[in-house]
């Protein structure tokens, strides 16, 4: 019986983890969807949106409920100035030049982060009470039972929103074909920019949510790299492809550390990918194109 306790207890940490998974692959999704451009730096993004909070929360002195959309509010005026003044003027050039690009993003924010606050790990003030969470027998941190929640709202939003919403039904219009967009009065270029910008303030709230959690240091945008296996696991364009990746990925992750060592989570993880890639390369859920050359 207690065996069993444990291993419930792992697979809910787990969906907790898997959570932030989902909504930081929700970035790459969001992004892509629109542009095509497979955004690197989405782990960055996410590393800076715990660095904005603790500027605010801790820095400034201002309420964490202050603090957290602020946060949002700053890596989306982030990604806004990157779509604008970097990514826009590349148009037209070769996918991998822009993909370049945004690995050259993800080191620069590296860099500033490392200037203006330094190279140690710090810790975000408190503001999810600690108190112990029971599910039944079944213990689960309430940090982490926080951020499920939280993810499960936004990317139930992000869904609706895709479906309903004027803004919504425009970026899938955008993503299926731009051309068509054009003809229907659609500005796409607004699009784009409107992609880039709810996408990076995503990751900026995944980044205050795992900073709760963790704390924030530099090398924490290497979670984007997990992010990355679940969109390419669940398809780069599929918003359901990022729930349902995300949480699968967190349970495998949780159960790979746990019953194997932490040492074998990367092994697995990027096997996964590996595979993934082999077998269904466009994903479980993603748009399986075919094109006539």
């Amino acid at each position: 019986m207690s065996d069993w306790l444990f291993f419930i207890e792992v697979s809910l940490a787990g969906l907790g983890s898997g959570a932030l998974l989902s909504l930081t692959a929700l970035a790459f999704v969001l992004i892509y969807k629109a542009t095509q451009v497979v955004n690197l730096a989405v782990g960055e993004i996410l590393m800076l949106g715990g660095y904005l909070f603790f500027a605010f929360a801790a820095g400034m002195g201002l309420s964490p409920w202050v603090a957290i959309p602020l946060a949002v509010i700053g890596g989306g005026i982030v990604g806004g100035i990157v779509e604008r003044g970097i990514i826009r003027p590349m148009l037209g050039e070769a996918a991998i030049s822009v993909f370049m690009v945004t690995v050259g993003l993800g080191s620069v924010l590296v860099g500033l982060v490392e200037l203006i606050w330094g190279t140690d790990p710090r810790s975000l003030p408190n503001f999810i009470a600690t108190a112990p969470l029971f599910l039944g027998e079944a213990y689960v941190s309430r940090k982490i039972a926080v951020a499920f929640v939280v993810a499960g709202i936004v990317v139930t939003v992000f869904l609706v929103l895709f479906r309903f919403w004027r803004g919504g039904v425009a970026l899938r219009a955008t993503a299926t074909d731009q051309a068509a967009a054009y003809s229907c009065g659609i500005n796409v270029p607004g699009v784009f920019s409107l992609a880039w910008i709810i996408g990076c303030a995503t990751a900026a709230g995944a980044g205050v949510l795992l900073g709760a959690i963790s704390g924030i240091s530099p090398t924490m945008g290497i979670f984007g790299l997990s992010a990355l296996v679940v969109v390419i696991v669940g398809g780069l364009d599929s918003i359901l492809g990022a729930l349902v990746g995300g949480l699968a990925l967190g349970l495998i992750q949780s159960w790979t550390g746990t019953y194997l060592g932490g040492e074998y989570t990367s092994v697995v993880t990027f096997s996964l990918l590996i595979v993934a890639l082999m077998i269904r390369p466009y994903g479980l859920f993603g748009t399986h194109e075919i094109e006539r050359l």
